[in-house]
């Protein structure tokens, strides 16, 4: 009897912990009831109740979660029917208002954006629908905000997954495709046998550019060379001019030292302008006082004759 006694007053206390404690995991919330009525939030970690007066009427998970909405068909502004699946990222941000304010929060954003889609899709042909996938993902999402902003949750995301046309019209689309990528690859082709032959033209230009300019170039220092030469030769008989005339010079000197006279020296500085006329540069000045004893060329050659005798 003691121990039946024991097992009962075991049994008792284990369901009072029960009752009493209760443990919350991370990113979950407890909505609790005292005699009916919402009292308070169950936060993660230890929480204690008070038995048969406080009760957890529901728990909620915090993380941000997921709807698949079921694959609708909607008709678009041209009269073409679509299929549209859709799927929708939420979070619950009020455990309280989305136990009381909706009973089932899931479904009524699955039915929101349903009734959203097929507003907006009504207002868009296919075209549209088909490359407007953002605008429709946005216009759901801010319609489903507003909606579930008093159910406690919010829409963190709303995605278009796969827009379905018709069969017919998928095969239209899909030769409409081909022509297309056939027009555009003829395009490409031709545009790039234009600039193959516009490379080849703009190349035998250039060519023909660098050509020129060689023998442009060529031609200059063929003359430059020319020019060169000329000038080193014309300076070369400038020198050799100059260094004869030095000579005469030193010899005429030596004769005044040695007592000719001036008509003398005049006579043999004709006869040295003679031998130097007789070279290549042949262009020779005569002093004005050497002409004028050309009229006694006579009587200075006997002069000379006559001493050149003697000794």
């Amino acid at each position: 009897m003691g121990i039946l006694l024991t097992i009962i007053v075991l049994v008792i206390v284990i369901v009072f912990v029960a009752l009493t404690v209760k443990i919350v995991p991370q990113q979950r919330a407890g909505v609790v009831e005292r005699l009916g009525k919402f009292n308070r939030l169950l936060t993660p970690g230890l929480n204690i109740l008070i038995p048969l007066i406080d009760h957890v009427r529901t728990y909620h998970d915090l993380r941000v979660q997921q709807a698949n909405v079921p694959p609708q068909t909607v008709i678009t502004k041209d009269n073409v029917q679509v299929q549209i699946d859709t799927i929708i990222f939420y979070q619950v941000v009020a455990p309280e208002q989305a136990t009381y304010g909706i009973s089932d929060y899931v479904y009524g954003v699955r039915n929101i954006s349903t009734a959203t889609m097929r507003q907006i899709i009504g207002k868009l042909e296919l075209d549209e629908t088909l490359s407007g996938r953002e605008k429709i993902s946005s216009e759901i999402r801010i319609a489903l905000d507003e909606a579930t902003e008093k159910w406690g949750v919010r829409i963190e995301r709303v995605e278009v997954i796969d827009i379905q046309p018709p069969a017919d019209i998928q095969e239209s689309m899909d030769k409409q495709m081909k022509a297309e990528r056939s027009k555009r690859a003829i395009v490409l082709e031709a545009e790039a046998a234009k600039q193959d032959m516009i490379l080849r033209a703009e190349g035998d230009k250039q060519g023909k550019i660098l050509k020129a300019e060689g023998e442009k170039e060529a031609r200059i220092r063929q003359a430059e060379g020319m020019r060169q030469a000329q000038e080193l030769e014309a300076l070369g008989q400038a020198k050799a001019i100059h260094a004869i005339a030095e000579a005469e010079k030193n010899r005429i000197e030596l004769l005044r030292a040695a007592g000719l006279d001036e008509n003398v020296l005049a006579y043999r500085s004709l006869e040295t302008l003679g031998e130097i006329s007789k070279g290549a540069a042949n262009k020779i000045f005569i002093p004005a006082k050497a002409i004028e004893t050309l009229g006694s060329i006579g009587a200075i050659g006997e002069i000379f004759k006559a001493k050149h005798s003697d000794g």
